[in-house]
C-alpha cells in the first residue's frame, strides 16, 4: 500500500510516498481503507520536532529525539471498512467510518487498522469523506474545552479568539448549538466566514482590541495562544473562565492558583485525554441534523502532501486542510 513516511525530522521535503506492507487486522480490529485524512496544525510540529520547551522532553521520549519512532503521520481519517477481525461486533465490511488514530498516527496511508473500541464511529451520512475526516481533531478539542472544561450553557457570553481556524470554526458552531451568545475574533478576510457559521458578533483584531470594548464574557476561548492572559482575566465576568489551547509554564501555574483561590479561572488541558467515543457520536448526530459543518480551506491529493504541509505551516489556513487518499 502507499503511505507517506518520514525517516528524519526536518522540512516538508522529508515526507515521501513509498510502498509498505498492508496491515492485517487483529481479532478485535477493523481494517479501514482510508479515503481522506487531514493536515492538522500539529502535524508539521511533529514532522519538524518543533515543539515548545514544555513539550519537547515528553514528545521526544514518546516519539523519538533523533528520528521518529512512528514514521507515518496523520491522526484524522475517514474511510470504508474492508476487513473485520473475528471478534468485532459493531462493524461490518462496507461500513463508512471516521475517527482518530491517536498517538499511533498512521492516517497518511491507504489503510489503517483500528480497534473497534478506539475513537472510531460511523461517519455522518450527509458529509463527504473529506468533510468527515475533519470532524475529529478540531471539533473534539473545542467540545472538550467549552463543554467539559468550560461548562458552557445557554445564554453564556462566549468569545472565541482565532475563530477562523480548525478549533475556532468548530467552537463557534458548538457554542451556537449550546445556545450561547458568540463573539468571534479573526482577521479582516475571515470576518464574513465567521459570521456565516453563526457568530453573533465578529471582531477584526487588526482594527479593534476586544479587551478594550467594555464587554465582559463568561468564557474566553483562545484557540491559537495569541491573547494576553492578564488582559483576558480583566474582561471576564466574576465566575468567568479563560480557556487556552497553547500554553506555557506560567499558564499552568495560573490554572492551579486560580482553581484554588480565584473565582475567575484559567483552564489549560491536553484535551485529547478527555475524548470519548460518545463525543464522536454526538458530533455525527449534530452534523446530520444540520447544526455542524466542517470548514475546509483546501483539499490536496496525497501526492501533494509536501505542499499541504507547507501551506499549513504558513499559519493562515481557514478551518481545515483535507487530504484525499
Amino acid at each position: 500500500m502507499k503511505a507517506v513516511v518520514f525517516e528524519k525530522y526536518g522540512e516538508p521535503e522529508v515526507l515521501r510516498i513509498t510502498e509498505i506492507e498492508k496491515p492485517l487486522p487483529e481479532r478485535n480490529e477493523v481494517l479501514v481503507r482510508i479515503m481522506a485524512t487531514s493536515v492538522t496544525a500539529e502535524d508539521p510540529k511533529m514532522r519538524g520536532f518543533n515543539h515548545s520547551p514544555l513539550l519537547k522532553l515528553p514528545v521526544g521520549l514518546m516519539f523519538g529525539f533523533k528520528k521518529p519512532k512512528r514514521p507515518i503521520l496523520g491522526v484524522e481519517l475517514s474511510g470504508i471498512i474492508e476487513e473485520v477481525g473475528l471478534d468485532v461486533k459493531n462493524y461490518k465490511i462496507g461500513d463508512q467510518v471516521f475517527g482518530y488514530t491517536g498517538i499511533s498516527f498512521g492516517a497518511y496511508s491507504e489503510y489503517k487498522c483500528m480497534s473497534e473500541d478506539d475513537l472510531i464511529h460511523f461517519k455522518p451520512e450527509n458529509l463527504s469523506f473529506q468533510e468527515s475526516a475533519c470532524m475529529v481533531n478540531g471539533p473534539l478539542s473545542a467540545l472538550t474545552y467549552m463543554k467539559k472544561k468550560g461548562g458552557i450553557k445557554k445564554g453564556d457570553h462566549v468569545l472565541i479568539y482565532g475563530a477562523s481556524g480548525s478549533v475556532g470554526t468548530a467552537a463557534v458552531q458548538l457554542a451556537k448549538y449550546f445556545e450561547a451568545h458568540v463573539t468571534g475574533v479573526c482577521s479582516t478576510k475571515n470576518v464574513k466566514l465567521v459570521k456565516s457559521i453563526g457568530a453573533d458578533v465578529v471582531i477584526d483584531y487588526t482594527k479593534q482590541d476586544f479587551t478594550q470594548n467594555r464587554e465582559t464574557y463568561d468564557l474566553i476561548f483562545d484557540t491559537v495562544g495569541k491573547t494576553s492572559m492578564r488582559d483576558c482575566l480583566e474582561v471576564l465576568n466574576p465566575k468567568g473562565k479563560y480557556l487556552i489551547t497553547e500554553f506555557g509554564f506560567t499558564h499552568i501555574l495560573s490554572a492551579i492558583f486560580t482553581s484554588l483561590f480565584k473565582r475567575r479561572k484559567v483552564i489549560v488541558a491536553s484535551s485529547n485525554f478527555y475524548w470519548k467515543k460518545e463525543d464522536l457520536i454526538f458530533l455525527k448526530e449534530i452534523a446530520e441534523k444540520g447544526y455542524f459543518q466542517p470548514v475546509i480551506d483546501r483539499v490536496f491529493p496525497l501526492e501533494k502532501i509536501v505542499d499541504a504541509h507547507k501551506y499549513v505551516e504558513l499559519g493562515r489556513k481557514v478551518g481545515n486542510v483535507a487530504i484525499l487518499v
